[in-house]
């Protein structure tokens, strides 16, 4: 979608990032660059917003969730209630926490602990209205094991790998064609003895989509293109294969717009843009006509099984789910650890864009598979990491 200079303006003052598309399990590669398949997007609650969510996003949810209003109503309200139960029942069940994720069908908070948990503990998370699921494997153990995992060299067939808290297990997906190559057979073998591993065959290998600051909008750096993620003070945040410190940015209309201050790829896939030549900071996410513009009220971190939205400069605005929090991805580039993976789709030019989950701020767009016609997965490198790596601050609106 093009804007006049007099409507992007406008936009400008609440929307100044751009988007980028993540496709195919890579980081999301700026469009315009050659990107191989494979290859390489906590601060407390912010107050809630009056409604559950805009109508924007109720209606996204509505066509990408398959809900009706009143559902989608029903599932913010009750996501955001469970995000803020969360870090209170992680204290609560001490050492025998076993994960947490958001239980969509019964519309609350669901806290595993192990069979050693006191009566006490289990009357809390009831009385807090959460379910109770019993797992053999803390999540400390299984954290442990997955950090073990982490130590390992992966062949290109293995795509990632994330602790799964309802299936006590910690998931190794596999490319589908590169499930009998000799090199990921070892590779599976070495990783069952680091703790619990269960095998998931995918279809496609993880791959970067690069491609203003409004979150979602388009931006430049030489012959690729990204998506800006969320405005800060001083500047935007997006993908770190977008660019390298020092490169310099021009905005959707080819103007200046500022330099990368700081960035990391592989390993994060974070990176921070600073502002200026007449550009300025909005907490806006660009809802690209499909849905109004989005406020950004804070960045509250929503639980596994929670509703989630992208907005980016190639295939704009979708939503899905959250599927796995600290999953490792595994790309041709490198892998990038502590991503969040998502249903949302992407595409090559979504890289760095915004994902959103009702206005709190999650984090900006990786890489994944697939894409908008046919589905995918979609990886987020989270906000508040990269928030408090550089020392910035989230531009919010607080009216």
């Amino acid at each position: 979608m093009r804007r006049t200079r007099l409507t992007h303006v406008v936009l400008a003052a609440l929307l100044i990032l751009g988007g980028s598309g993540a496709a195919g399990a890579v980081p999301a590669a700026a469009s315009g660059a050659t990107t191989p398949p494979g290859s390489a997007a906590e601060p407390g609650p912010a107050p809630a917003s009056p409604e559950p969510a805009s109508d924007g996003v109720l209606i996204a949810m509505q066509r990408d969730l398959g809900l009706t209003r009143k559902q989608a109503e029903a599932r913010i309200a009750a996501e955001r209630s469970a995000a803020a139960l969360d870090p209170k029942l992680r204290r609560a069940a001490g050492d025998t926490y076993a994960g947490s994720w958001f239980d969509a069908a019964k519309g609350r908070l669901t806290v595993a602990v192990t069979p050693d948990a006191s009566p006490g503990v289990r009357r809390v998370i009831e009385a807090a209205g959460a379910g109770i699921r019993t797992a053999a494997h803390t999540a400390r153990e299984l954290d442990a094991a997955k950090a073990r995992l982490d130590r390992l060299s992966a062949p290109s067939g293995v795509s990632g790998w994330h602790v799964d808290p309802r299936a006590d297990t910690i998931v190794v997906d596999v490319v589908r064609q590169d499930r009998p190559d000799n090199d990921v057979r070892r590779f599976l073998s070495r990783a069952r003895e680091t703790g619990p591993v269960t095998v998931r065959t995918v279809p496609a290998a993880p791959r970067t989509f690069a491609a203003g600051t409004v979150g979602g909008d388009p931006y430049y750096t030489g012959n690729v293109r990204c998506s800006i993620g969320f405005s800060v003070y001083g500047g935007f945040v997006t993908a770190g294969h977008c660019g390298s410190p020092g490169a310099g940015v021009s905005g959707w209309d080819g103007s200046y717009i500022g330099t990368f201050q700081g960035s990391s790829f592989p390993d994060n896939d974070y990176a921070w843009v600073s502002v200026g030549s007449g550009w300025w900071t909005v907490p806006v996410v660009l809802g690209w006509g499909t849905v109004p513009d989005q406020l950004v009220r804070g960045s509250a971190v929503a639980p596994v099984g929670s509703s989630v939205c992208r907005s980016g400069s190639t295939s704009h605005w979708h939503c899905g789910t959250v599927l796995a929090i600290d999953e490792t991805v595994n790309y041709s580039q490198g892998a990038v650890h502590q991503l969040t993976k998502t249903s949302v789709c992407a595409e090559p030019g979504d890289s760095g864009g915004s994902f959103i989950s009702g206005d709190q701020a999650q984090g900006v767009t990786s890489g994944g598979w697939g894409n908008c016609a046919g589905g995918g997965e979609t990886w987020f490198q989270p906000v508040n990491e990269i928030l408090s790596r550089y020392g910035l601050t989230l531009h919010t609106y607080t009216g």
